[in-house]
C-alpha cells in the first residue's frame, strides 16, 4: 500500500495575503513616534521574515531584543488580524481540489498560534485544515524540521509522501530537513534580490493550481 501523503502550507505569503494588516500595525507604531506612514513596497519583502524583521524595516533604531516594542506591535496587529487579509487568488480553488481528492491539508507557520488561529478562523480555514502548527506551538520552529514532522505525525501522513509549500527560504530548508517535497511559491513576500529559484526547492510554482500536477494530487484526480 502506498504511503499516505498530505499537503502542508506556510500561512502568510503562501495561503493568505496578510501584508495590509501587518503594515497597518507597523504604521500605527510609526504614527505614535511621529513618523510618516511606510509604503507597502518597502514593507512587503519583510513580511515572511517575522515580526522583528518587519519592525526593523519599519522603525529606525529598532533592536531585536526590544520586547516592549515587539509586544506593542503584536497587540496592535491582534486587534485587527483579519481586517484586510484574504486568500491569494487561486488558493480557494486549490483547497477545494485537495479535499475533492480525499487528501488532508494543514498549516505550519512561524506566526504565533494565538495570531494564526483567529486569522484562519476569520478566513474560513480553521474548520477545514487537518492540523495547524504555530511558531510557538513547539520547542522549535522553522527552519527546524520539528514543526513539519509533528504536523505529519498528527495527521498520520508520511513526510516522504507529502508536500510543503512556502514563500521563504526557511520553508524550503525545513521541508528538506523533514523529508517533504519543498515547493516554493513566487506570489509571496520574498526579497526580489533572493528569488525562489535560488532557494534549492524541488520546484517553483507561479500559481496555486499548478501544484495539482504533482503526483500526490494527480493520482487522486477525479
Amino acid at each position: 500500500m502506498a504511503e499516505r501523503g498530505a499537503v502542508l502550507f506556510d500561512l502568510d505569503g503562501t495561503l493568505v495575503d496578510s501584508a495590509a494588516d501587518l503594515l497597518h500595525a507597523a504604521n500605527v507604531l510609526r504614527a505614535r513616534r511621529g513618523l510618516e506612514a511606510l509604503a507597502m513596497g518597502r514593507f512587503r519583502p519583510f513580511v515572511s521574515r517575522g515580526a522583528r524583521a518587519m519592525l526593523g524595516a519599519s522603525l529606525p533604531g529598532f533592536a531585536p531584543e526590544d520586547e516592549s516594542t515587539l509586544a506593542e506591535f503584536l497587540n496592535v496587529y491582534a486587534a485587527a488580524v483579519a481586517a484586510h487579509s484574504c486568500l491569494f487568488p487561486g488558493v480557494a480553488a486549490l483547497l477545494d481540489a485537495i479535499e475533492t481528492r480525499g487528501l488532508r491539508w494543514g498549516i505550519v507557520t512561524n506566526k504565533a498560534e494565538g495570531l494564526a488561529r483567529p486569522l484562519c478562523e476569520a478566513l474560513g480555514l480553521l474548520p477545514r485544515c487537518a492540523v495547524l502548527i504555530g511558531g510557538d506551538s513547539l520547542p522549535q520552529r522553522k527552519p527546524h524540521p520539528m514543526p513539519l514532522l509533528e504536523a505529519c505525525r498528527r495527521i498520520d501522513a508520511a513526510p516522504a509522501a507529502s508536500l510543503y509549500l512556502g514563500d521563504d527560504p526557511r520553508d524550503i530548508e525545513a521541508a528538506h530537513a523533514a523529508g517533504l517535497r519543498g515547493i516554493a511559491v513566487d506570489w509571496g513576500y520574498f526579497d526580489p534580490a533572493h528569488p525562489p529559484a535560488a532557494w534549492g526547492a524541488q520546484r517553483v510554482i507561479s500559481a496555486p493550481l499548478h501544484v495539482l500536477d504533482e503526483p500526490l494530487l494527480r493520482e487522486r484526480a477525479v
